[in-house]
């Protein structure tokens, strides 16, 4: 047992990035509102970062604040912040401004060029019971396989694929560190939401041919797509 009183760690977590493309709190709050009330076992009193790098001009910070928090979503921090003035308001109000992986901080002209770092998914994580309510199971880094039924209101997150050779009741989200290469196979489809770095589908989006089918889903042009599994 360590003798000091806490102890510093690294650790990651998926957060849902809200982009806000538009100033005015009483529009996006009824956007927000609409979002929630589409997926609310998924966003209500969810933790999420604010993405601002979109916008222009005067914004009324506090009454934004306000009301993005009045939905019941929980502000973690701010990204995209380019502005001076909207970046020392954010301050003000106690919020962390955070710089996401794919924007760099300057470098000198001298510095070499470092090579890219990849994490690679190399092993999968297999799950042969099946996955009851309220259960959460992720896969960091790997592929996710599932052997048997996965249950309402149970979650799969996987970084990489998301196999479930049963009855897919919950919610799966792959590709949930980004990757849009990550696909979802199931062979019985029913789900409350499924997602692919970070774009998802309710059950009533999933096309009526599909539901309760074999399928394959994956990104196309940014978009969820669906297609039989053969």
């Amino acid at each position: 047992m360590s003798n000091t009183p806490i102890e510093l760690k690294g650790s990651s977590f998926t957060l849902s990035v809200v982009h806000l493309h538009d100033a005015k709190p009483e529009v996006i709050r009824q956007a927000l509102e609409d979002k929630i009330a589409q997926a609310p076992a998924f966003l209500q009193h969810a933790p999420v970062v604010i993405n601002v790098s979109t916008l222009e001009g005067p914004v009324n910070w506090p009454r934004l604040q306000q009301s993005i928090t009045e939905t019941g979503l929980r502000i973690v921090g701010i990204s995209g912040c380019k502005d001076s003035e909207l970046k020392a308001e954010i301050e003000r109000a106690g919020l962390p401004i955070l710089t996401e992986g794919k924007e760099k901080a300057p470098r000198k002209a001298i510095d070499p060029e470092p090579a890219p770092i990849v994490t690679p998914v190399t092993k999968t994580r297999l799950i042969d019971a099946p996955v009851r309510s309220g259960q959460r199971i992720y896969a960091p880094h790997c592929d996710l396989i599932v052997t048997s039924h996965v249950s309402a209101g149970a979650e799969l997150i996987a970084d990489g694929n998301i196999h479930v050779y049963g009855m897919m009741r919950g919610r799966a989200l792959a590709g949930a560190s980004g990757d849009r290469e990550a696909q979802i196979f199931c062979t019985h489809l029913t789900p409350e939401l499924v997602s692919i770095a970070g774009e998802y589908w309710l059950s009533d989006q999933i096309p009526a041919d599909y539901y309760g089918k074999a399928a394959r889903l994956r990104l196309a042009d940014n978009a969820l797509t669906i297609q039989p599994l053969n």
